[in-house]
């Protein structure tokens, strides 16, 4: 967003802002300008995926009684998830879940703040190619969950065949079906992503708008100033939104799970 910014500001990019925008260049110097399979936001995924495995190494590499500054972050992060989100969500039988649910709760988090990092300033959860895959493997863990819970026939019956009078299940049950096999993976990826390329857009709007206007009219600089002004007050903002959409996705991933447990509707 600050090249863009950048740019804008010596009067050659476009404004407003655009879709256009979240496709990325590759940062590769082979496959071509064009080429889209590996580029900043590729880069970004790694690192985070390098930075949790390295964090939670290291926290964890020689545990104390009376533990590190790295260890008590890490454990308070495990004992967050574990005891707020799986216990409280699905019960005792929640700590088993509980080492996925940190995992997927640190790694949307981390790539999600990247959307405010200085650098990056994108998120790979504004693609919705993330979240759909994220959505996908917990789509894929409650299924796999209640079917080894239930087997196969009784997992169906539970999912499909609510405690309801036999003359209303013709429509009751594909309206379950939706709900739960598809309904719910969608509902998954698109609140993420939403949220995301919207915050995203967002600060481009208001960063950029404000170089807009300057270039535009030196009469309309006390505008710009209260453009960049609402970014400061949006990146806030956005960085309550990274934190809490982590948190519903997690929350929402262990509320399905509990249901594939339960033993009624």
């Amino acid at each position: 967003m600050f090249g863009q910014a950048n740019v804008l500001a010596q009067g050659e990019a476009n404004f407003p802002p655009s879709v256009e925008d979240f496709y990325l260049p590759s940062i590769l110097p082979w496959g071509g300008h064009e080429s889209y399979w590996f580029t900043k936001i590729t880069l970004m995924v790694w690192i985070a995926v390098g930075i949790l495995i390295l964090f939670f190494l290291l926290s964890y590499r020689k545990p104390q009684l009376v533990p590190t500054k790295k260890q008590w972050f890490a454990e308070s992060i495990y004992g967050f998830v574990r005891n707020n989100i799986a216990v409280d969500m699905i019960g005792h039988r929640g700590v088993a879940f509980a080492p996925y649910f940190t995992t997927l709760f640190c790694f949307i988090l981390l790539t999600n703040l990247f959307a405010i990092v200085p650098g990056f300033q994108i998120s790979p959860n504004s693609h919705i190619a993330f979240p759909a895959m994220l959505a996908v493997i917990s789509y894929v863990m409650f299924i796999f969950v209640g079917i080894r819970q239930h087997g196969f026939a009784k997992y169906i019956k539970n999912s499909l065949v609510p405690p309801a009078p036999w003359y209303i299940l013709p429509l009751l049950t594909p309206i379950e079906f939706m709900s739960t096999f598809l309904v719910r993976p969608f509902s998954l990826a698109v609140r993420l992503f939403a949220n995301m390329f919207a915050g995203h857009m967002l600060l481009l709007v208001f960063t950029l708008g404000g170089f807009a206007m300057l270039n535009a009219n030196a009469l309309f600089a006390p505008v710009s100033l209260l453009s960049w002004v609402m970014t400061v007050a949006l990146t806030f903002l956005e960085a309550l939104v990274i934190v809490l959409q982590a948190y519903v996705f997690t929350v929402l991933t262990a509320s399905y799970v509990q249901g594939s447990l339960a033993d009624e509707h």
